[in-house]
């Protein structure tokens, strides 16, 4: 890890917000020395059955930030999620900052630019969002400096950020007892994925981790917080010096046993836009459903 930027003496404060409805987790992560922080993966609240968008959970973290008087700098993504709408415009809007999403987002658009049949007017450039990480860059949230590693297999645009002693892993590992996510959507690859998990093992192991995403395997209560080491130790899908062949094969038996998550078709159009949700030509909010497509 010696190209990265690693400070394990920054100790950020971190505020988890559990969203039930899509079991995800989005944090507030303060600079300890300064009022300056950065929301990861927020959530913008869909019916999708009423075709209803509202932003109950997009507004309790901009109350936490007004209440506790911080500055919101960054509104990052760490990855195109399948399962949960993005709230980074509505949240920009009201509290500013910049959004920031892995470079490889273009691969995103592009293929499901196809898939949704977006035509020209849909930009696969990533101009959609203000910022576009590459491996090992890095950017500052008051004084403290984060920094992405890019961490494919999940989807191809898939990056881990750090901040200080605190490392935010995406869909890249769950909780030790949930293991990793699935790699069977277009441009993922469970090898990449073992490649990508072994890089974030290869933080300190007092490093700790914050999951996007946890379900409660076994009837446990929801959790999100691990180490480094704990993961290494325990994962039951990487843990244990578990060769790469075992868990490519495990996860590809795995994948094709699950179903599509519930909300990919809105998800992947409005979060391939940085949340923006679709429009058509008279400016009306409107999603497409693909048949046969996905």
């Amino acid at each position: 890890m010696s190209h990265y930027p690693v400070r394990m003496d920054v100790k950020p404060e971190v505020t988890a917000f559990f969203d039930e409805a899509t079991n995800t987790i989005s944090y507030i992560v303060k600079d300890p020395s300064s009022t300056a922080c950065a929301i990861i993966d927020s959530v913008m609240d869909i019916d999708y059955a009423a075709g209803r968008i509202t932003h109950d959970h997009a507004d309790k973290m901009i109350n936490f930030i007004k209440d506790n008087e911080l500055k919101l700098e960054w509104i990052i993504e760490t990855h195109v999620h399948a399962d949960h709408l993005s709230a980074a415009p509505y949240i920009q809007d009201k509290l500013g900052g910049k959004i920031g999403i892995g470079q490889k987002i273009m691969v995103i658009q592009d293929t499901f630019g196809k898939i949704f049949n977006e035509g020209t007017d849909f930009q696969r450039d990533g101009s959609q969002f203000d910022a576009l990480f590459e491996d090992g860059d890095t950017y500052q949230i008051g004084n403290m400096t984060a920094f992405a590693i890019y961490t494919p297999g999940h989807t191809p645009a898939c990056m881990v950020h750090v901040m200080g002693d605190a490392a935010f892993a995406g869909d890249t590992l769950f909780m030790p007892d949930g293991g990793s996510a699935r790699a069977d959507f277009p441009g993922g690859d469970a090898g990449q994925l073992y490649d990508s998990i072994q890089k974030v093992l290869a933080l300190p192991e007092q490093t700790r981790l914050f999951m996007c995403h946890d379900y409660g395997p076994n009837g446990r209560d929801i959790k999100w917080e691990t180490t480094v080491g704990d993961e290494k130790k325990f994962n039951i899908h990487v843990g244990s010096g578990k060769t790469k062949e075992e868990f490519v094969k495990f996860r590809t038996e795995r994948d094709a046993q699950l179903s599509v998550p519930k909300l990919i078709i809105p998800s992947l159009q409005v979060n391939m836009r940085a949340g923006h949700v679709p429009q058509d030509e008279d400016g009306n909010p409107v999603l497409k459903i693909p048949v046969n497509g996905l």
